[in-house]
């Protein structure tokens, strides 16, 4: 039996065939790792790995290829089904990232057990033994008998890719591929070659089978899925499960989809029954009884969904030579941005102020929009003044002014709706200095 050597970035998939302290690809030094491809198959490979995708190619006009609707799978998630932009795709392979703990096993068992009501799944571990996922179902769900759910705990990517095809399930769950682990290649699991043999494996069984694959990807300590970078442009869809452990707010957010939207997000509550649906964003993240000083609210979007944040600030005066600013939930450097903006233009004396500032309700906000309801909260907090009742909906320029942000008119109707009767927004001021000395 012949072997092959080759070295490859576990960054951006370069190869190699001989070891590289820098990626000529990516720049990075020692991302280069070495795997071993066996030539010649071993006789313990599967059946499966012999199917074909397409037994015959040729290129075709684009007005001659004809334009298929792909069928869906619904969830019973709705916050799920709108990050997938409608359901799972017949076919398709999607990767779950996230932190340790966060619910992403306890996410993929509850759909599993919602969906196996009406259609056989297939959940695969690589991770816990059939009793301890069994344990974790009783939890979840209080009966069990009806349910058409194959448990299986195995890390053999060519069993695995055996049971599928006889099996045939209509959707199957793996976690996760990093416990991937096949006799063909030599490396352990979570290897650049174990893990790239195994997602090509899975996407053959998904394209030839038209099973839809869920994948359970672990992530490093930098927030990026481990691994090679080459298994995020492998798969179809990239979902990352995120947010504070001590807050149980998760965020289920799309980092790349094929067929669909890449800027939806999905709200959950880690409860003791599981992960529970939030309908009303604004109920974690607002408190609308809350009327004291350093408190304004803002709308933000999250892909087509408009919802009330509650932005509270902090100021005290610093004993330090160069003051403290902290900040939870928003970039630290827009922070620095808005200091300045009120220092110079709005005369607000904040270079000998510690401020903190912080996202009710542990989300995290990259909307530019925010930035005029996180200026208003340090001046509530440094005025020791009660704004009250107000969404603050602007981006702040460097220059003081008020920039009209994306979709303006759904967020003052979205605000409207939820009971909020004064909205500051570049309609009513033209810069940041006016609001300021509005509030004495």
């Amino acid at each position: 039996m012949k072997t092959t050597t080759n070295f490859v970035c576990q960054e951006c998939g370069y190869e190699s065939p001989k070891f590289l302290g820098k990626c000529p690809e990516c720049g990075l030094w020692n991302t280069l790792k070495e795997f071993r491809v066996q030539t010649v198959k071993s006789k313990n490979t599967s059946q499966f790995s012999g199917l074909e995708f397409q037994k015959e190619a040729k290129p075709r006009l684009i007005n001659e290829i004809k334009r298929e609707q792909k069928d869906r799978i619904l969830t019973s998630f709705s916050e799920v089904d709108t990050v997938l932009g409608g359901g799972i795709v017949n076919g398709s392979v999607t990767l779950l990232a996230g932190d340790p703990g966060i619910g992403k096993s306890t996410l993929l068992l509850q759909l599993a057990l919602k969906l196996s009501g009406v259609s056989s799944i297939l959940y695969i571990s690589g991770e816990e033994s059939e009793q301890q996922i069994k344990l974790r179902a009783e939890r979840l769900s209080k009966n069990l008998k009806s349910l058409n759910l194959y448990l299986i705990s195995t890390t053999d990517t060519d069993s695995i890719a055996q049971i599928v095809s006889d099996l045939k399930p209509k959707l199957v769950i793996i976690d996760s591929i990093q416990t991937m682990q096949s006799e063909n290649l030599e490396g352990l699991s979570g290897s650049v070659g174990q893990i790239r043999y195994a997602t090509a494996q899975f996407i053959k069984i998904a394209k030839t089978l038209d099973i839809p694959v869920i994948l359970v990807g672990h992530v490093t300590k930098e927030g990026m899925v481990a691994g090679p970078m080459i298994l995020s442009h492998m798969v179809d869809t990239v979902l990352f499960l995120e947010g504070e452990k001590n807050t149980g707010t998760r965020v289920l957010r799309s980092l790349k989809n094929r067929f669909g939207p890449v800027d939806e997000v999905g709200i959950f509550s880690m409860q003791e029954e599981g992960m529970v649906e939030v309908k009303n964003p604004q109920d974690l993240f607002v408190d609308k009884n809350k009327t004291l000083s350093g408190s304004v609210l803002t709308v933000t979007l999250e892909g087509s969904r408009a919802f009330l944040v509650e932005i509270q600030a902090l100021a005290v005066f610093s004993k330090f030579p160069l003051p403290r600013r902290i900040a939870s939930g928003i970039d630290y450097k827009r922070l620095e941005l808005i200091l300045a903006v009120l220092q110079k233009h709005a005369r607000v004396a904040v270079d000998a102020q510690d401020v903190y500032v912080n996202v009710a309700g542990g989300f995290k906000l990259s909307d530019p929009a925010s930035d005029l309801a996180v200026a208003l909260a340090i001046v509530s907090s440094i005025k020791n003044i009660q704004i009250g009742s107000v969404a603050a909906i602007a981006e702040v320029g460097l220059l003081g002014e008020l920039r009209v942000p994306s979709l303006l008119e759904k967020r003052i109707k979205e605000a409207k709706k939820l009971g909020i009767t004064k909205i500051i927004t570049p309609k009513n001021y033209k810069n940041i200095a006016q609001i300021v000395s509005s509030y004495k």
